[in-house]
């Protein structure tokens, strides 16, 4: 598409144009004609005249993909505007179908099949709303889809429909009533009043997002430890000041600390374990060192043989620990020396509990 950011605009007033039956537009008035309502819209200080030749460049445009548009260029006689008497023959341009839109056109068989993985994809989440909706809209396109090409992995102990109805009460920013239980008492069954904003997906299971009613604070939960969810829609829900997603993006895992910095943290990691970090990152932030930087940290770090350096960029939570503890000796953190240490103290807790258990 070009660049030129008044570009849908311009698409849009010759698709009304051109689909006009009763006017016979020539290109200097289809030209004159755009001029007049890109006027309207953008004001005078940020209007610039289109020229005879972008309004060629449009017509060339919609007539390829994906607009594909039919445009027929046929004569017309009309009257001199000098001498009534006399005709002048002028070339104009309209749609060839009268009912034809570039924003109102029929899907091709790819554009069906592809709509109909789309919805598949989106019923393997049980109880996502107006899925009835669209299963009538599958049925009235004729579409089908005979086989599963993308499966996602599910936690059999999850309500399978509360995916869908959390997903709902997000989306129409429900303050809800939640209740669940921990893994430590299972019987006894807690409430807590939330905004809920997000649903996040980690490790193969998925966690709400959300805010407590009385103290604003961020928190988390498990959707295996949620029993149920009751809207409370007399109360005012809360939106969550700013983009929690991109607050998110700064973490490993689902538990955020607002009051944690960000920190750089290096780690080496062995030739055994590089290939599998570098091909599935600990975190998107993940930097691979090579050339002068990679022959520095060898030579600063000359008991560690062969392997790879690398540094992520997160706030510290309990799943970033648990992260870099996992690999055991094929991954040894560098800095910062807090971080260092609480994985260094995981390794030795983990060491003792194997001496106990013999």
């Amino acid at each position: 598409m070009p660049a030129n950011k008044n570009a849908e605009t311009r698409y849009k007033i010759l698709d009304k144009l051109l689909a006009r039956r009763y006017a016979n537009y020539t290109m200097e008035d289809l030209r004159r004609l755009v001029n007049e309502e890109l006027l309207d819209i953008l004001g005078e200080e940020k209007f610039k005249p289109v020229s005879i030749r972008s309004i060629q460049y449009d017509l060339n445009y919609i007539q390829g993909e994906p607009f594909l548009a039919d445009i027929e260029k046929y004569p017309f006689n009309d009257v001199s505007q000098n001498n009534p008497n006399k005709t002048v023959k002028k070339t104009c341009y309209r749609y060839r179908d009268r009912s034809f839109s570039i924003y109102q056109q029929k899907m091709n068989d790819d554009e069906k099949q592809l709509l109909g993985e789309a919805m598949k994809l989106l019923g393997q989440f049980d109880g996502l709303p107006h899925m009835n909706g669209l299963e009538k809209l599958r049925a009235g396109l004729n579409i089908k889809s005979d086989r599963q090409i993308i499966s996602f992995s599910k936690n059999p102990l999850e309500n399978s429909n509360l995916l869908g109805e959390l997903f709902t009460a997000i989306s129409q920013k429900q303050v809800i009533e939640l209740h669940y239980h921990t893994f430590s008492e299972l019987d006894n069954v807690r409430q807590v009043v939330l905004h809920p904003y997000l649903l996040k997906e980690y490790n193969r299971r998925w966690y709400l997002i959300a805010a407590s009613d009385d103290t604003r604070k961020l928190l988390n939960f498990r959707l295996d430890q949620i029993d149920k969810f009751i809207p409370l829609p007399t109360r005012r829900y809360l939106p969550y000041i700013g983009d929690l997603n991109e607050r998110y993006e700064d973490i490993v895992g689902v538990t955020l600390y607002e009051d944690r910095p960000l920190q750089t943290i290096l780690f080496w990691v062995s030739d055994a374990s590089k290939g599998y970090v570098v091909t599935k990152p600990l975190h998107e932030s993940q930097r691979h060192y090579h050339g002068e930087k990679e022959e520095t940290l060898h030579q600063q770090y000359q008991m560690l043989k062969g392997g790879a350096f690398f540094s992520i960029e997160c706030i510290e939570n309990y799943e970033l620990i648990r992260e870099l503890s996992s690999f055991g000796k094929d991954l040894i953190v560098l800095s910062p020396d807090n971080i260092r240490q609480k994985v260094f103290d995981h390794v030795v807790e983990q060491c003792k509990a194997y001496q106990r258990s013999k």
